[in-house]
């Protein structure tokens, strides 16, 4: 895969840091809120990192171990969505749609962390 769009969970993981940039500017400027969005930036963006530096990993072990990261990073990130939701800085709304996506990236690298381990 010479493009990277190719690739669907590095295309994925990279939308979801740009939406998560974004809900992190909505939150600072809106609610003034720096803790919890810092948290969501670090991990939510660390997870497309992860998964890009998994993909030039030196080995099936290093891969692994990169896109293990990257798994426990959006499952973080889905703690801190949970959090905002319940504590009424984000919508239903805004919830509903990004946690999808973080779901779908948490099921995608549930499905490569188990396939490269069980070979």
């Amino acid at each position: 895969m010479n493009n990277p769009n190719d690739n669907p969970i590095v295309f994925k993981s990279k939308k979801f840091a740009i939406r998560i940039i974004r809900m992190r500017k909505y939150l600072v400027s809106r609610h003034r809120e720096f803790s919890m969005s810092d948290q969501l930036l670090r991990c939510g963006t660390s997870i497309g990192a992860n998964v890009k530096e998994a993909i030039r990993g030196q080995s099936k072990a290093d891969f692994g171990a990169k896109m293990n990261i990257a798994l426990k990073e959006a499952s973080e990130t889905e703690y801190w969505l949970e959090i905002l939701y319940e504590s009424d800085y984000i919508t239903k709304f805004q919830f509903d749609s990004i946690i999808k996506d973080c779901r779908e990236l948490i099921r995608l690298l549930t499905a490569i962390v188990r396939s490269t381990f069980r070979k």
